[in-house]
């Protein structure tokens, strides 16, 4: 399993310098919220397209915690998107999977702790990412709801039964401990408070790294 780190909370001042502190980021976890679909608002396409010049190895996740996803999908191809995830909850589940393949990007679908998991199954086979949330959508340092467990176990499960190739990510109150419950059914773990919160934060991705691998 694959450490996707979460920049929310990250100072981004200057990226550059920030990422330059890390011996690898193989892959960077972006959340864009709107206000609407969540409370909160973070950032917009300008950080993205500066963490993709500044990472440049780094394949780009950007998450979109927003009400009407497809008005964001271009420009952040444009800002150096690898995948876009958008939620199962906002609708035009099918229309919005074609537009982003039609992009040339990874599609990635994302459902809310209250979101049963089985309502994915009938997008399995389309998708490249499922993002299970294991908390309430919106804010970092939140704790891991533990029935998330269930639900990435149902997509690991389903996705050897039926041979398919999508990526099974976890985004929410991941740390050492947590992660540990999901290792076995996940390709990646989004963790942020974990490691951006702390003294050493280099140190602790490596240790996270080495720990979920």
């Amino acid at each position: 399993m694959m450490v996707n780190l979460s920049i929310l909370n990250s100072p981004k001042d200057n990226l550059k310098e920030y990422y330059s502190k890390f011996q690898m980021l193989p892959i960077l976890h972006m959340d864009i919220m709107d206000g609407k679909f969540v409370p909160n608002t973070s950032f917009d396409e300008r950080v993205v397209k500066e963490s993709y010049l500044a990472s440049p190895r780094s394949v780009i996740d950007v998450h979109l915690m927003v009400t009407d996803p497809e008005n964001y999908f271009l420009k952040y191809k444009e800002a150096g998107a690898d995948f876009i995830t958008f939620h199962y909850e906002t609708g035009k589940v099918d229309e919005r999977i074609d537009m982003i393949h039609s992009l040339g990007l990874k599609a990635g679908l994302a459902i809310n702790p209250e979101t049963d998991v089985h309502v994915l199954d009938k997008y399995l086979d389309k998708l490249d990412l499922v993002l299970v949330m294991s908390v309430n959508p919106g804010a970092g340092g939140q704790a891991f709801i533990e029935s998330s467990v269930d639900k990435v176990k149902h997509l690991k499960e389903y996705k050897t039964k039926n041979n398919l190739h999508y990526l099974i990510s976890i985004d929410g109150g991941i740390n050492m401990v947590t992660g540990q419950k999901v290792k076995p059914y996940c390709d990646l773990c989004v963790v942020g408070s974990a490691i951006t919160k702390a003294e050493d934060y280099a140190k602790a991705y490596a240790e996270h790294f080495m720990a979920l691998l």
